[in-house]
């Protein structure tokens, strides 16, 4: 029995579940999918439970905030994408060794050229992400690996700072009304968690701000339209939400566990 599961905290609100069970359910494989909250400060309880993978109690784990930094420690190998980006999403068995790898950043990046299509884009390929965490790093990764120039804005510009030593040609400023105001690009992504339920009365953007005219594209998939990509969308803005991303990277994360392909639209269904 295939057993699968997602690690953050917290995760209540995850459609991981719904995804992966239609997914077991289409591949003919009898499994389930669990929820693993763990505390941000738990390193004990988050290796306890990396052990049930190492040991194939369970078959493979999604990792969300705030872990994808805090299991690197724990594996054996990394991906170049993980080691590259510096955080994981998935974690699997090869052979007796324990792999962290990251399909994030090939999720985002196949959902953002479809939410983009043939838009162009007048100011040419740059982008102003917010925030600078583990989800971060993969966007910013699959940007710059797509050719497009980047800007991290984070309300801690050291954290920023770390990306720019890491990823080398970006450039890092804080998150204020000040630098927002100057900010011109025809792409604005949201990292951060601010947002996020049971929180949905709050943007990252600021409330008497107006957007420069770009497309907005928030990771955040839970409310189904959160309060950034209204206001994006009440000016006017083409914005979305990262449904697609986590869809798109549940597929990707689905094969390297269980070998079995599927189309997108089978995972998309289960959540629409």
């Amino acid at each position: 029995m295939i057993q699968l599961g997602l690690t953050g905290y917290p995760v209540r609100h995850s459609l991981s579940p719904k995804i992966h069970a239609a997914a077991l359910k289409a591949c003919g494989l009898d499994g389930d999918y669990s929820l693993f909250p763990i505390a941000p400060d738990d390193k004990q309880e988050l290796e306890e439970l990396l052990s049930r993978v190492r040991s194939g109690r369970l078959t493979g784990l999604n990792v969300t905030i705030p872990h994808k930094q805090n299991v690197i420690e724990f594996m054996d190998d990394l991906t170049p994408a993980a080691r590259a980006i510096g955080a994981v999403n998935i974690v699997y068995l090869r052979g007796n060794r324990l792999v962290g790898d990251n399909t994030d950043a090939p999720g985002f990046l196949s959902d953002l050229n479809k939410f983009i299509g043939h838009q162009k884009l007048g100011m040419g390929k740059s982008a102003l992400v917010l925030g600078a965490g583990g989800s971060a790093r993969a966007v910013v990764y699959a940007l710059m690996d797509d050719g497009w120039k980047v800007t991290i804005a984070a309300r801690r510009i050291e954290q920023a700072g770390e990306l720019v030593l890491q990823f080398g040609k970006v450039d890092a400023v804080e998150l204020n009304f000040q630098t927002l105001q100057s900010s011109i690009v025809p792409l604005i992504v949201n990292t951060t968690p601010v947002g996020m339920a049971p929180n949905m009365d709050q943007s990252p953007w600021p409330e008497n701000l107006p957007f420069p005219n770009a497309s907005v594209y928030d990771l955040i998939y839970h409310p189904s339209e959160t309060k950034l990509v209204r206001n994006a969308r009440a000016q006017g803005l083409k914005a979305t939400t990262g449904l697609g991303m986590l869809v798109e990277q549940a597929a990707l994360g689905f094969e390297l566990w269980t070998g079995c392909q599927l189309p997108v639209d089978i995972f998309r269904k289960a959540v629409e």
